[in-house]
């Protein structure tokens, strides 16, 4: 059978990724993290103190930089690998979380995952979830779709897996860091979170994951099929 690009755009805690690995496993595509590419680079960031404001720190920071996805054969998915380290717990960590749309809207930064995303989806059969895959990453999808939830029900997920990890965590914390990303990830200058034109809309506020993998793997049959006439 045919295989396409299928790209999965929206907020923050939508449940991007975990749609984007249960259609990847469906399909047996191959599922790249954009967001852990860029939580990867962030953590560098950190770990490093890189002026992220001083743009010739960052394009000497990016020179050494590689990022890997690297299957686990325990979890049966891909982690990431920051110049040979699992990184893949310490990326999702709040202090990563609290600064990855800074970092995620510097050029240099941008230009640097777009260009290894973009390679990775040359054979086909990916899915590839972030902020600007359908609109600036891939353009040309075969399936586009843009999530989205209500802020309350998206307040209360990211919540639930962040106190799963860290008791002390707060909802307050939670709901301020979802808004101060939200309004970063759609008014940065150079690749703005917006729908493409051609993108379908999942709201998935009260949908269940089966519901929505039902639905969407409906869309992917619909694409595939007008794409191969």
């Amino acid at each position: 059978m045919k295989k396409i690009i299928i790209t999965i755009d929206g907020f923050s805690s939508c449940g991007k990724s975990t749609l984007a690995k249960q259609l990847a496993k469906k399909l047996n595509y191959v599922y790249i993290d954009t967001g852990a590419m860029y939580r990867a680079i962030t953590l560098y960031f950190i770990q490093n103190r890189i002026d992220w404001l001083n743009e010739v720190a960052v394009k000497e920071a990016l020179a050494n930089i590689k990022l890997e996805f690297i299957f686990n054969q325990i979890s049966g998915q891909a982690d990431m690998f920051l110049n040979g380290e699992n990184v893949e717990q310490y990326i999702r960590e709040m202090t990563v979380a609290e600064k990855v749309s800074e970092v995620a809207a510097i050029g240099a930064v941008r230009e640097f995952a777009v260009a290894q995303q973009q390679e990775m989806g040359e054979k086909k059969g990916i899915v590839m979830d972030g902020r600007d895959i359908g609109t600036v990453v891939f353009p040309k999808a075969e399936l586009k779709i843009f999530m989205t939830a209500d802020p309350e029900v998206r307040v209360e997920r990211r919540f639930k897996e962040l106190y799963a990890k860290n008791k002390n965590i707060t909802l307050h914390e939670v709901k301020e860091n979802l808004e101060l990303r939200d309004y970063i990830d759609s008014n940065r200058e150079i690749s703005p979170l917006r729908k493409a034109e051609d993108a379908i809309v999942l709201d998935n506020s009260q949908l269940n994951m089966d519901e929505q993998l039902n639905l969407v793997s409906q869309w992917v049959e619909d694409a595939i099929m007008a794409h191969s006439s």
